[in-house]
């Protein structure tokens, strides 16, 4: 089962974050893990403080007291992001890596962990709207997301768009390419890799394996597998000429474009699908829409301009 299909009901261990790792200062202050069978021995009877990091008991504990207590869910969900500190978690033997690289937060999976964890508290149709479509209950924009989750979540939360959403959709985008071009061997995964980062799959692999002790096996979770695409994202930037990253990236932009234009055209001709973010084009702009833009992307969505950094990815939008 993957990660995105798991139904927790709730927490079995909290993985340690790594050890002074850059960009993981978010994270920082994570709770140990007691031995497997007994995790964190005394929780259930801790108090929840009202401020400062959290367990992932503790998060829990408070997340369902305040939907409890009345307050929105949306804002109650980012605040408990935001003091969320553990980078990882074991649950039913399924390991949940919110923390890629030390550098790059999947917010959303870590939505939806904490999500899956409260009952009917939330209507079913605004928790898969945020979680499948990225659309917010009340209309919270982009910058309601950044505070609500903090600064330094915010940023590790934009390395994951770029790391890994727009990395994916490089690999994919190249794909496409060769297989127009009638240049692709029996191994359509081996050929991308080849000419996006000048090395064959194997190599990376092993590349990969020497920069961060972690070893791809046959099978390859989805955790590991995004922490070698954020490995290939960084290493493609670092030694490619800079002209062919940047045209790299705007491939990777138009194809997720072209995927939310397609996804709008879904759901205008099915009345029951949820839309899907503005369709964003590869220059960051947004044809024709006057609406608010998506708070924190889920990972799947298309790119916004960033001053820092060229073009960075939006988030959930408004409904």
């Amino acid at each position: 089962m993957s990660p995105s299909s798991a139904r927790p009901p709730g927490p079995q261990r909290a993985d340690p974050a790594p050890g002074g790792t850059a960009g993981s200062g978010a994270f920082d202050g994570h709770f140990a893990t007691a031995p497997d069978g007994d995790p964190w021995p005394g929780a259930l009877d801790a108090a929840v403080p009202d401020e400062g990091p959290l367990s992932p008991e503790q998060a829990l504990r408070w997340l369902l007291a305040r939907l409890d207590a009345g307050e929105p869910w949306y804002a109650a969900l980012l605040r408990v992001i935001a003091r969320w500190v553990a980078p990882s978690e074991t649950i039913g033997g399924q390991r949940y890596a919110y923390l890629i690289g030390g550098e790059a937060f999947d917010w959303l999976l870590l939505a939806q962990r904490l999500l899956d964890a409260t009952g009917d508290r939330i209507p079913e149709a605004e928790r898969e709207a945020l979680l499948r479509f990225g659309v917010t209950p009340e209309g919270e924009d982009e910058e309601a997301f950044a505070r609500g989750i903090g600064p330094a979540k915010h940023r590790a939360h934009l390395n994951f768009q770029y790391g890994v959403v727009v990395e994916e959709a490089l690999l994919l985008a190249t794909e496409q390419e060769l297989r127009k071009a009638g240049r692709l061997s029996n191994d359509a995964d081996l050929d991308a890799y080849r000419w996006v980062y000048g090395r064959p799959l194997e190599e990376l692999r092993t590349l990969f394996r020497h920069d961060s002790g972690l070893e791809l096996g046959s099978r390859v979770s989805l955790g590991d597998l995004r922490e070698f695409t954020y490995w290939c994202s960084k290493y493609r930037v670092q030694s490619g000429e800079p002209e062919r990253v940047a045209s790299d990236t705007r491939k990777a932009l138009r194809l997720l474009s072209e995927m939310e234009s397609r996804r709008g055209r879904t759901a205008a001709r099915d009345p029951e699908a949820r839309p899907g973010a503005p369709l964003i084009d590869d220059a960051g702009e947004t044809p024709g829409s006057a609406e608010p833009r998506r708070p924190g992307g889920n990972g799947r969505r298309a790119p916004r301009p960033d001053r820092r950094r060229g073009a960075a990815p939006s988030g959930p939008r408004a409904r």
